[in-house]
């Protein structure tokens, strides 16, 4: 497997631990008839910050983990892995682990600067992949 498919597998389990992270404190926090239901109604009562925090974190991860994954796969059908496309890799996973803490304390900007290392990282795989 090449590196940059281990970092997509470990973004993936990464992806796994961060949904725990929301679930558990959101379901306490909401109550389990209201997590285990329809969710037809607005919740009962609003989340806590930091959890509220912790959800768009995870959102965010759904989205960066697309580009990436593109990124990835790219690279790796074109044959085209290398020692700079597996540090970019290996950097997004960082970029990604360093960005649940950052959100979730609301570390401003440094969440918006670990985020655009993440997304630098899965731009500079492509342009690899291109040119």
């Amino acid at each position: 497997m090449t590196p940059e498919l281990t970092a997509l597998a470990l973004a993936a389990l990464l992806q796994a631990v961060q949904y725990l992270l929301y679930a558990v404190p959101a379901n306490l926090e909401l109550g389990p008839h209201y997590t285990s239901g329809t969710r037809d109604a607005p919740p009962p009562k609003a989340l806590s910050p930091r959890t509220a925090r912790l959800g768009r974190a995870l959102q965010n991860h759904f989205e960066a983990l697309i580009l990436f994954g593109i990124a990835v796969m790219v690279i790796t059908l074109s044959n085209q892995s290398g020692p700079l496309t597996a540090a970019c890799a290996y950097l997004y996973l960082a970029a990604r682990i360093l960005y649940i803490p950052a959100y979730a304390y609301a570390l401003n900007p440094w969440r918006s600067v670990i985020w655009g290392v993440g997304f630098i990282s899965s731009l500079v795989m492509l342009g690899v992949a291109l040119f």
